[in-house]
């Protein structure tokens, strides 16, 4: 791992919000996808040792992803996403919400504001950076989710690095 990569991971409680910044030492039209494909993105979304599964997705606005975490013992926690804006290669918006596996969501959600942009690196690579900004509609919401939510992103996080620097390989 490039030590000098920005990973910088703020919760503002007053705000129901949540910041993350973070760079890969990747190019932008491969961390994209890793967001925006399924096929990608159970790849790593999915804090270890659970597993991801995208039942659909329909990346355009207005579209959704209905997805479950899966854990070791086969229990699904599912969540659904519906794509409430997008501009290729540099921002999209979301709302997501848990849901029950009928698709019916628990609310209240959170919105997701993902922004990428390419720069040089340290090191003369390419480095794309995606800063995410979720905004809980409740703060008891976030209270309940965050520790967990805390060490799940950080790790889905490590494992999206780790799965870039393969598919960069190729």
């Amino acid at each position: 791992m490039n030590k000098e990569l920005l990973f910088d991971f703020t919760v503002d409680k007053p705000a129901k919000t949540v910041f993350i910044n973070r760079e890969f030492d990747a190019g932008l039209s491969l961390v994209w996808d890793a967001f925006t494909k399924a096929e990608i993105l159970d790849q790593w979304i999915a804090p270890k040792p659970m597993t991801s599964k995208t039942k659909y997705q329909d990346f355009k606005v207005g579209g959704k992803r209905f997805y479950a975490m899966i854990s070791p013992e086969g229990q699904e926690r599912w969540a659904i996403q519906e794509y409430t804006s997008i501009t290729p290669k540099t921002n999209f918006k979301m709302y997501n919400a848990f849901a029950d596996k009928d698709e019916n969501p628990e609310l209240p959600g959170s919105e997701w504001d993902h922004t990428f942009s390419e720069q040089n690196g340290p090191d003369g690579h390419r480095v794309t950076k995606v800063s995410i900004t979720i905004y809980n509609e409740s703060l008891e919401r976030l209270e309940r989710v965050l520790d967990g939510f805390t060490q799940g992103m950080k790790m889905s996080l490590s494992n999206l690095e780790n799965l870039l620097a393969t598919l960069s390989q190729k």
